[in-house]
């Protein structure tokens, strides 16, 4: 390799003493050293065209061949499709290039300084893209393996180190373009230290938040959250080191400092999706002026509801049985007697017992919350049997509806407030 390395340099040098002797044959006096520069900058552009499409060439046949028998394996893949190798192919071309400089403009010692630090800054230039697209192939890998946990430590770590390598190919860069020694440099930035950490703030957090939200599976790519801070509710879309981006339902896009994620209240509801179950927690808020115990018309009445039939009957053969051990038994104050409350209560759990898209292994509650001012809330607490967010609407209205509309035949009254002439109302 060596030897042919040399041999292109030989070969090179004998073009460039070509172009030197045509151009005093051929070009006017007052043009001939920008003719030689030029033509000279032709050839070595050739030069760098012709390796980069060699290499790329030979790149692409090495990855055809492994990338159809490996095109399934995930660390292939996220290579492919990161392009690093079209990366390594741009910095071969520039190496060659860059030492293709001396043979060609060894006669003009100005242009080869400048011709050599550019070629010296474009190969640093490369160098960090190299860099930046390895990065990048690891996040592609766990995305492809949808590992979205491990993705969110490593987007923190990746991007960490994408920063780093700016300043360091920066540094370098700097140092071979304008000649600046790295002791002066380095001289600067650790006076600038202070100024760097509360620049960098953020990113020191938001690298900190990214490995807490993997190793503690707060929350990941894709999950559905609200932020009461922010009054935001949708999908996480990405995490980066600095900005956490949600897509809202309404379609908006929201954006939040990462470091939020750790220091923010956020209510995660993927577990609840992944589980396929949802909760309802929702109250009835019933009129206390229309609670009465049952008379024998309304116990006859409610008799006929399948659902509570049975209870009906039981309840009342124990009443009976206790009433008859007391005094004044005409009395409808004395002893435990059947209310249309405690009645509906009873019906509306039976009717959620017998619903086929409530689960019946989960919490499944009818209670009485403190009665207010404006009623006494009846809350009805159980979990339907899909998350899927329509069906769950679906299922919710149906059994609300239902029961809104089953408590007149309970003599029950639905709190509603009217406004007459300026009057509150409860109706």
């Amino acid at each position: 390799m060596k030897d042919e390395l040399i041999g292109t340099q030989g070969l090179l040098q004998t073009l460039s003493d070509e172009i030197h002797r045509w151009t005093f044959r051929a070009v006017p006096e007052g043009f001939i050293l920008f003719s030689q520069i030029s033509l000279k900058i032709l050839l070595l552009l050739a030069v760098v065209a012709i390796f980069n499409f060699i290499a790329w060439y030979f790149l692409k046949s090495f990855r055809s061949l492994f990338y159809n028998k490996l095109k399934d394996n995930a660390v292939v893949a996220a290579l492919y499709q990161s392009k690093v190798l079209d990366s390594v192919a741009n910095f071969i071309a520039l190496f060659i290039g860059r030492a293709s400089v001396q043979p060609i403009f060894y006669r003009h010692p100005n242009s080869f300084e400048v011709l050599s630090r550019i070629f010296a800054v474009l190969m640093i230039i490369a160098g960090y893209v190299l860099y930046h697209r390895i990065l990048t192939t690891v996040d592609r890998y766990f995305i492809i393996k949808k590992d979205f946990y491990r993705m969110t430590a490593m987007r923190a770590v990746t991007s960490s180190l994408d920063i780093v390598g700016i300043f360091i190919f920066g540094f370098i860069g700097i140092t071979v373009l304008f000649g600046v020694s790295a002791s002066a440099i380095l001289g600067v930035l650790g006076a600038l230290t202070a100024v760097i950490l509360l620049v960098f703030r953020d990113t020191i957090l938001g690298f900190v938040t990214g490995i807490h939200v993997s190793t503690s599976r707060i929350v990941k790519v894709g999950d559905w959250v609200i932020i009461p801070k922010y009054q935001i509710e949708g999908n996480i879309e990405d995490i980066s080191l600095l900005t956490t981006k949600i897509k809202n339902l309404d379609r908006t896009v929201s954006t939040i400092p990462t470091y939020d994620l750790m220091s923010t209240e956020i209510k995660n509801f993927q577990v609840m999706l992944d589980n396929n179950r949802r909760r309802i927690k929702r109250s009835i808020v019933l009129n206390v002026k229309s609670f009465n115990f049952l008379d024998e018309e309304l116990l006859a009445r409610l008799s006929k509801i399948n659902l509570i039939k049975d209870y009906l009957s039981e309840s009342e053969t124990i009443l009976n049985r206790e009433r008859a051990l007391l005094d004044n038994q005409e009395e409808i104050i004395n002893g435990r007697q059947l209310t249309n409350i405690g009645v509906y209560r009873h019906y509306i759990y039976r009717y959620l017992e017998s619903n086929p898209y409530i689960d019946q292994n989960l919490n499944l509650m009818v209670r009485q919350l403190e009665v207010t001012p404006t009623g006494m809330p009846l809350e009805i607490i159980c979990f339907t049997k899909t998350s899927e967010w329509k069906k769950y609407e679906t299922i919710m209205a149906d059994i609300f509806d239902h029961l809104l509309t089953a408590a007149k035949e309970f003599d029950l009254v639905i709190l509603q407030v009217t406004r007459i002439n300026g009057i509150t109302e409860n109706d």
